[in-house]
């Protein structure tokens, strides 16, 4: 009897249904929401808290302009790496393992800071680490974007998508406010830029137990997987629309290659490159090249920045210019899904286009105005900049979601590090009203690529929207 009695608990147990009501729903939508603000908040982090600690190391470690350059390129760097090849592993081998995977190595670049060994070999040390936590960086892009954007609501996907780019605004300004309190009361360098591992740590245990993206087990044929996540986890009606029309159409796809004896093909990087995926790659990449670089170069070495056009720095320009910079990014938050995408991407960058021109012809502006322009500037391509992770995530099917998304931070951060690398050389060698206006140049580029190819995909499933733009 007791034998009996332990099957049927035992049965009873197996049998149990799972939950699947709208509060268990909705709960595991702001825990996934909550994870990847987490992530972004600390990409953010990482990439702000070296401009406190600059004087530290340079001074520590007795390194020229050069190796600064570099160490401040580093990540950079390294999300061209890791970006492309985590959104290659996360296409193939699901999004679940590689987003915990992903913050394992957070975990471990971070911690590492603080076992950098004095001598030669210090400054190399360091920039290998920050190229690791590069590496991590582009795995968040390309991982925790195409997984929100897969399991988002479309009349809500352009807002929480924004809400993670709002944690990164404030985590870049965040570890201003935390490097500079540490710096002043004495803290090393290693503890400044350590200070990442915590909350590393903390979103690594987060990530167990989250569930496979519906839209990456369909493209792999394991449609009945996708259906159970769908009923449990998925609340939208037009979410449920949208990913059983991409079973659907996977099994018309799965029809037609069996009648010439084929196979329906798996994403690959040629697909990027190909008649119906060209103008998304070259507008996702373009776009946010064009975004990205001369904020970082402005935003990393603002206190150098503003020096140059006799303002003071610290608390005021570098929280100043971040602070602006988070504005813009909840802005346009609030008003994507109503505006719409192209409203909010294309007049914003010919304005700040125009901006840095004028910072760069005007040497003889007055200070106050120099301050309102960098800070217009700040307010502004950060209310564009949002944009750079709904476009992907909306714009490249599911095959290659993640490919489309590593692929195109990849080539931004080309140019976010050269433009990181060479603005102290640029300050020294051809000054800095030169450089603004390259930085204008390239906001021009921008401007221009973003009025032929950007389009509008407010309220469109990702079905819809990969197909519409694909041509």
């Amino acid at each position: 009897m007791k034998d009996l009695h332990n099957a049927g608990a035992s049965n009873r147990l197996a049998t149990k249904p799972q939950d699947t009501t709208p509060q268990f729903k909705r709960r595991f939508m702001r825990r996934l929401v909550a994870v990847l603000i987490g992530g972004m908040f600390l990409d953010g982090y990482i990439l702000g808290i070296l401009g406190p600690a600059t004087s530290l190391i340079s001074d520590d470690l007795m390194i020229n302009e050069i190796w600064l350059g570099l160490i401040a390129a580093a990540p950079l760097f390294g999300i061209f790496i890791g970006a492309p090849l985590a959104g290659w592993a996360t296409d193939k081998f699901g999004r679940k393992p590689m987003f915990i995977i992903d913050m394992g190595l957070f975990v471990v670049a971070s911690a590492a800071q603080f076992f950098v060994t004095t001598g030669e070999s210090a400054a190399l040390q360091l920039v290998i680490i920050r190229l690791l936590m590069g590496l991590a960086i582009g795995g968040e892009y390309s991982i925790g974007w195409p997984l929100l954007s897969e399991f988002s609501p479309p009349k809500l996907r352009g807002r929480l998508l924004g809400v993670t780019m709002v944690a990164w605004y404030i985590g870049f300004m965040f570890a201003f406010i935390v490097g500079t309190i540490l710096h002043d009361l004495g803290a090393s360098w290693k503890v400044i830029m350590g200070s990442s591992t915590l909350l590393a740590l903390i979103l690594f245990l987060a990530r167990f137990g989250l569930p496979e993206s519906p839209s990456w087990l369909i493209t792999k044929g394991r449609d009945a997987e996708a259906e159970k996540i769908m009923q449990r986890y998925v609340e939208s009606p037009e979410m449920v629309e949208s990913i059983t029309a991409e079973i659907d159409l996977r099994k018309i796809q799965e029809a037609e290659a069996r009648k010439v004896n084929s196979v329906v093909p798996q994403g690959s990087f040629r697909m990027l490159f190909s008649n119906k995926y060209w103008r998304a790659t070259l507008f996702t990449s373009g776009f946010w090249f064009c975004a990205v670089t001369p904020y970082f170069a402005i935003a990393t070495f603002a206190d150098e920045v503003l020096k140059q056009y006799g303002l003071a720095g610290g608390w005021a320009g570098g929280v100043g210019l971040s602070a602006l910079a988070t504005a813009g990014v909840i802005t346009s938050v609030l008003l994507i899904d109503k505006l719409g995408r192209r409203f909010l991407t294309v007049p914003g960058q010919w304005i700040c286009a125009v901006l840095l021109l004028i910072v760069g012809l005007w040497s003889g502006a007055p200070t106050g105005v120099v301050l309102a322009l960098f800070l217009a500037f700040s307010f502004i391509n950060a209310s564009y900049s949002m944009l750079v992770q709904v476009y992907p995530s909306e714009l490249f099917p599911s095959e290659i979601r993640g490919l489309g998304m590593g692929f195109a931070a990849s080539i931004s951060r080309i140019g976010a590090a050269l433009g990181t690398f060479a603005l102290p050389w640029a300050i020294i060698h051809i000054g800095m009203g030169p450089s603004m206006i390259v930085a204008a140049l390239i906001a021009f580029a921008g401007a221009l690529l973003s009025q032929w190819l950007a389009p509008e995909t407010k309220g469109k499933s990702l079905a819809e929207t990969a197909a519409s733009y694909s041509h």
